[in-house]
């Protein structure tokens, strides 16, 4: 090589050059150069005795074991006997996958079903190797997905809380409470380095800045997995840890699954952050970004995957895909994907019922020499070493190992008091105007839907992947904040009043109003810009109501990201950015009230670990950035005992912002901020289409209606004066029984057109697409002016319909192309 640079290893290269024959050419700056890259202390150091058992493992398996090995499946698509079938070597459970079905399903019912896949794995009529099977699962902030669980604030709390031993005893506690449930495998620390807060994922981030991530990597993985070189290290109540995502993925402009276009040495300085950290503390696993680099998917790309992960800093343990990420490789589907494990990819991630013909294609593959024979071995081995380490050869069934089964320690009051610590630490004091702390002896009155909602305390992640709509009954160990805040006025001799919409008769002392964004996780969470609740005011309208009565309030604020709420901020007298606090809603009335002496109980001590922005266009805000003009600054935080002033701030949107109307009415697995989805008598459910959960299922049994509605009128008249259309793309899954249209709801009626003809048309299990010009609402009567809801679908009979998109669109149409069976556009 002749690029006046170090050359690769051996084995870098030849995986280039594979990955070269089999995908279509890499731009030259997504490539990178691993000698450029820092070298890293890699833990733990090789024991030849674990090397010795791996090689003997590995030369008396088949093909088709080790083809089994890289392949791990959801357990909503695979049983315990396909595993015994085709010698599967992991599962997970997705978002909303609990054991035989069941989200809510008792921690026994999670351990049962770990001893079949274990006792299925073992199960081997032939002499090959008996590898057993291990079981991965998102413990992201907790073992979150587990009823009665302790839930800890999510990462954008923990990183305002600056406390890397803290961190150490969250993972600690996580990896007890998941063990206990007999699982092996958590996707846990995420470390990106979030630039632009309109990501979903953002509160998955511990800040915008990388130190952060590099202060708390290791104190993590230190916790979930043990300290490399003690008897500690992946013991029975510790689990195998993940480093996520791999690489870049805080830089995608916002967008989910996007493309981080930045120079290599930004990826370097900035969006590796705590990956050096983590790999020295002995991560065991590091999961490849659904996202890009350059243009360039991450699950396909050699130059960081094996040049820098693997080669440069020593990475030995294994790379294992996102959801069907390596589906999104150029030249590859979900079913089918060489380039991936070329590339350094050693465990394909997959959900659905294709499982098997990935399986399939892998094995030939294999065979035929598309995936050299040095490379599989190369993913079994990293596999199989993990393996070792974590003890999975020895300790026989889950039930049998020495923490499985301890299900008091799950949510036990131990676990609870360092989660109600950690909500003390993370809460980040924005203003006080003298109102706090409260006196406990006064009277209280709170308000809004979310503070006795524990869901919404706990964000997404919480028992089931988006973590909308959960009961607090699933949460049994949990407080909600009314229920902390109650606990402590009582025993300080006031009294507490809970009024979600705020009203009063009583005059009371003072009031807290607990409010923020609905839990959502990944890319439904994505946002256009950063105003909170732009078609939804009621939170802002309580809080001015208390002002105008002469009552103190106080804001409790919950959200995944930092937003601009500054009228929310000049409604209040004392404003908290809580963030996703989790279980211990407790955690908050701490620091809200004072002692009997008339003391604070504890003081504020977050630091905000995001910038925070002045205007909702500032969604890019980070220190780095040339103009840096925040509202709160990064590292901003008053206290008790360091108090601030803030003054009148500028409620004005940007030019444009207030008039502007959404042109995607549903998409991604979301409505825009402020709509929502209406559905009488019919029922609803997620599905997949691009994504996990992009689209909603409709199915009617008799007469019903879908109405995706607006929080307040549209005018669409303008729009419907030329080409642009209301673009439906739909999936037929049982024909239309009954007369079937699409309606248009404006000015207090609504305009309907047939389209049971359209509909039935369409072959039943592909998606497609329906055009109608909104000129045929128009002629027809509709209130263009003033649209409530662009799309009304109603049925008087069976249909059973899935919708991943519907917006607007320019689509060329026929002017008489009004009535039933309307052209698809396509």
């Amino acid at each position: 090589m002749t690029t006046g640079l170090s050359p690769v290893s051996l084995t870098a290269l030849t995986l280039l050059l594979a990955t070269a024959a089999t995908a279509q050419q890499q731009p030259a700056a997504s490539v990178a150069h691993p000698d450029l890259w820092p070298k890293v202390a890699a833990q733990p150091k090789r024991d030849p005795a674990v090397e010795r058992r791996v090689e003997a493992l590995l030369k008396s398996m088949s093909v088709e074991d080790k083809v089994g090995q890289i392949i791990q499946v959801d357990i909503g698509s695979i049983t315990p006997a396909d595993v015994r079938t085709y010698k599967i070597g992991s599962v997970l459970n997705g978002g909303n996958s609990g054991p035989y079905g069941d989200e809510y399903a008792s921690p026994a019912k999670w351990l049962q079903l770990a001893d079949e896949y274990y006792d299925a794995s073992m199960a081997r009529a032939d002499k090959g190797p008996k590898i057993p099977i291990i079981w991965g699962t998102d413990s992201v902030h907790g073992n979150n997905n587990i009823v009665g669980a302790t839930l800890f604030p999510h990462n954008i709390g923990l990183g305002a809380a600056r406390d890397p031993d803290l961190i150490r005893e969250i993972g600690r506690i996580t990896a007890l409470e998941t063990a206990a449930a007999g699982l092996d495998w958590t996707f846990a620390p995420t470390l990106a380095v979030v630039q632009d807060d309109r990501w979903g994922r953002t509160y998955e981030s511990y800040g915008e800045e990388p130190q952060i991530a590099a202060d708390y990597a290791g104190a993590m993985i230190e916790g979930v997995q043990g300290r490399v070189g003690t008897k500690d290290f992946l013991a029975p109540d510790h689990l195998i840890a993940t480093t996520k995502h791999f690489l870049g993925d805080g830089g995608t402009g916002g967008r989910d699954q996007g493309d981080t276009k930045v120079p290599e040495e930004v990826l370097r300085d900035v969006h590796l952050g705590g990956y050096p950290a983590a790999i020295e503390a002995g991560t065991q696993s590091v999961m490849a970004s659904f996202s890009s680099w350059n243009g360039e998917k991450m699950s396909g790309n050699a130059s960081l995957l094996t040049g820098v992960l693997k080669d440069r800093m020593g990475f030995d343990g294994f790379v294992v895909g996102d959801w069907n990420s390596h589906g999104q490789v150029p030249g590859c589907s979900n079913e089918d994907c060489p380039q991936a494990i070329n590339a350094g990819l050693d465990m394909f991630m997959y959900s659905g019922p294709g499982w098997k013909q990935l399986y399939d294609n892998t094995l030939r593959e294999a065979k035929d020499g598309t995936i050299p024979a040095a490379r599989l071995d190369d993913a079994v081995r990293r596999i199989l070493r993990v393996k070792v380490r974590a003890g999975t050869f020895d300790r026989g069934r889950p039930s049998a190992r020495a923490f499985a089964g301890k299900f008091d320690a799950i949510g036990s009051a131990d676990h609870r008091a360092v989660a109600r610590r950690a909500v003390r630490e993370s809460l980040v004091l924005l203003k006080n105007e003298g109102v706090l702390p409260l006196k406990p002896n006064a009277d209280i009155l709170v308000a809004g839907e979310a503070a006795d909602s524990i869901s919404q305390q706990a964000g997404g992640w919480s028992i089931t992947w988006q973590g909308i709509d959960v009961p607090n009954s699933a949460f049994p160990n949990a407080q909600s904040i009314w229920k902390g805040i109650e606990e402590v006025v009582k025993a300080g001799g006031g009294t507490a009043r809970y009024a979600p919409d705020g009203r009063f008769t009583q005059r009371p002392d003072a009031a807290i109003l607990v409010f923020g964004e609905k839990p959502y996780a990944e890319f439904k969470g994505d946002v256009p810009n950063l105003e909170y609740s732009p078609g939804d005011k009621r939170d802002l309208e309580t809080l001015r109501r208390f002002k105008a009565a002469g009552v103190p309030v106080v804001a409790v604020f919950l959200s995944g990201r930092p937003l601009w709420v500054n009228a929310e901020l000049n409604a209040s007298d004392a404003f908290v950015a809580a963030f996703l606090p989790g279980s211990e809603g407790g955690g908050v009335a701490d620091l809200l009230f004072a002692g009997p002496d008339g003391k604070p109980r504890h003081d504020f001590r977050g630091k905000l670990s995001f910038s925070w922005p002045k205007r909702p266009d500032q969604y890019v805000l980070n220190r780095r950035d040339p103009g840096y003009d925040p509202l709160f600054p990064f590292g901003y935080g008053l206290s008790y005992a360091r108090p601030g002033k803030v003054g009148k701030l500028d409620e004005s949107r940007p030019a444009g912002m207030a008039a502007a109307t959404p042109g995607t009415f549903y998409g991604r697995g979301q409505t825009p901020p402020g709509w929502s989805i209406e559905a009488e008598g019919v029922t609803q459910s997620g599905v997949d289409r691009r994504a996990q959960e992009d689209s909603r299922r409709f199915v009617w049994k008799g007469a019903g209606q879908v109405a995706f509605t607006a929080p307040r009128a549209v005018d669409l008249s303008r729009e419907s004066n030329g080409e642009i259309s209301l673009v439906v793309e739909y999936r037929v899954d049982a024909k239309p029984a009954g007369r079937l249209t699409a309606g248009l709801q404006g000015g207090g009626k609504t305009v309907e057109l047939p389209i049971a003809n359209s509909i039935s048309s369409a072959r039943a299990g592909e998606w497609t697409r329906l055009a109608v010009p909104l000129q045929c609402f128009a002629k027809r009567g509709a209130d263009m002016r003033a649209v409530t809801a662009p799309l009304v679908l109603r049925s008087d009979g069976a249909a059973d319909i899935s919708i991943s998109d519907v917006k607007l669109d320019y689509v060329s149409m026929p002017m008489d192309a009004c009535g039933d069976a309307v052209p698809g556009g396509e």
